[in-house]
């Protein structure tokens, strides 16, 4: 109940984002999850077509991602909402009727393209449409909706499947066909434009990001939070892994993304509070990103007490997989404390209206840095199943999320996070600032004494 008050709190505009997202992340989680299965099991794809297809839409998404945020800083995100949800649905019609290879690269590269426009285009209208104050709620609120839809896209998923996955393409299709009708009739009727944003429609896109790209502060910001993106994708990599690995069941790692969107479920809401009452966003960045590296630590004491080919299918197999959920509910927490707060403070850096610029570049960097840090998990994996230590990649991610929350930790104490400046001002001695036209004390002293002279 308390979550409905909330957003019925919220304006007419932020509640339609609410459910948008919902909507979009229902129809995204209806297909993702089952598309490797259907490409390399009914199209008898190889694992490196696969794996090249997702790489597509991965790439299409990080790489263009800034253009979904100029062109929400230039037509508006309500409208590049509906252009994105658009070549979803089509993407994902593709890959209901095709089976050509150049085809479902195709139906790829339309995915990728929409992601790259939606995702900066919501969190942009969002913060347009969201009251200043309450930012970091809204956000959250966001992060709400999204574990919804994809616990209830999951369960719809997985019942179509043992259909058909055409039916669950063409499912998802449906469902995103139905959003972009109510955002053509919904968002234009909300959207707000105020005088940033007309003064950002007329700059050019080049000037726009040599802006962006010329905010040191915002760049080192953006490089530092490279932990957030890359521990929240170990959920699908590093704990799926772990959790068949010490089970023996495939069907063990459903249990791990379940206990993240629930957690967010029942807490989101309380963390974003008690981070706005307790010092606001920039004080949790750092804390947030240490509880994300600290999650890592519950699988890593359990691997290394469970040899590597120890036998499966034991009794004790839940007890097991106690330290694995144990650690997919502190990365929720940390996230839950760290997500809303960088959108927030993303925000906060773009005061002159180039909101959406901001956000596709904050994805960009934070993205392509967070790749690379995957990529090392990756070999340290590798490396970790070759010499028997299960615990490397673990150990990995804790270093990775504790030199973020200490960078973090920098830039706060530096007063170079928004919000913070008033911080550093009280404790630096104050100096006067002459008022324009009238000389300081320095200066009339000077003068007077070349009187005297």
């Amino acid at each position: 109940m308390d979550t409905f008050r909330t957003v019925r709190s919220f304006p007419p505009t932020v509640r339609f984002l609410m459910v948008n997202q919902l909507g979009i992340d229902i129809g995204t989680f209806l297909l993702f999850p089952f598309l490797a299965g259907h490409l390399g099991g009914s199209l008898g794809m190889s694992a490196a077509t696969v794996g090249a297809v997702l790489g597509t839409i991965q790439l299409s998404h990080q790489g263009l991602v800034v253009l979904g945020g100029t062109a929400s800083d230039r037509i508006g995100g309500h409208r590049v909402i509906p252009i994105g949800c658009l070549l979803r649905l089509s993407g994902f019609a593709l890959f209901a009727v095709v089976d050509d290879v150049r085809a479902v690269f195709a139906a790829s590269v339309l995915t990728g393209v929409a992601g790259a426009m939606l995702y900066p285009a919501m969190r942009t209208c969002a913060a347009q449409a969201a009251p200043p104050d309450r930012r970091a709620e809204v956000f959250a609120m966001l992060n709400v909706f999204t574990a919804t839809g994809g616990l209830i896209g999951l369960a719809l998923g997985s019942a179509l499947c043992m259909i058909d996955f055409r039916a669950t393409a063409v499912t998802a299709a449906v469902v995103l066909a139905a959003m972009t009708m109510l955002q053509l009739f919904m968002l234009p009727a909300h959207a707000r434009v105020g005088r940033a944003e007309r003064r950002s429609r007329n700059c050019s896109i080049l000037r726009g990001c040599l802006h962006v790209l010329s905010d040191r502060h915002f760049l080192t910001f953006s490089l530092t939070m490279t932990a957030l993106t890359a521990l929240e994708n170990q959920v699908y990599l590093l704990f799926v892994n772990a959790a068949q690995h010490v089970s023996g069941a495939p069907a063990a790692a459903a249990v791990i993304p379940m206990v993240g969107a629930l957690a967010s479920l029942a807490l989101q809401l309380r963390v974003t509070r008690l981070v706005r009452a307790k010092g606001g966003p920039a004080a949790w960045i750092a804390p947030g990103l240490a509880v994300m590296g600290l999650a890592f630590l519950p699988p890593l004491l359990l691997l290394l007490h469970v040899p590597e080919n120890d036998s499966v299918g034991r009794p004790d197999v839940v007890l097991l997989l106690l330290p694995l959920a144990a650690g997919a509910f502190l990365l929720a927490l940390g996230q839950m404390a760290t997500q809303p707060s960088t959108l927030e403070l993303v925000s906060r850096h773009a005061a002159d209206g180039l909101i959406g610029t901001y956000f596709g570049f904050f994805y960009v960097i934070s993205g392509v840095a967070a790749s690379g840090c995957t990529s090392a998990v990756g070999w340290a994996m590798d490396v970790g199943e070759r010499t028997g230590q299960l615990w490397l990649p673990w150990a990995c991610c804790v270093v990775v999320g504790l030199l973020s929350a200490g960078g973090a930790a920098w830039l706060y104490h530096l007063g170079r996070l928004p919000g913070t400046e008033s911080r550093i001002d009280d404790v630096r001695p104050q100096r006067a600032r002459p008022r324009p036209g009238v000389p300081s004390p320095r200066r009339g002293r000077r003068r007077r004494a070349r009187v005297g002279r």
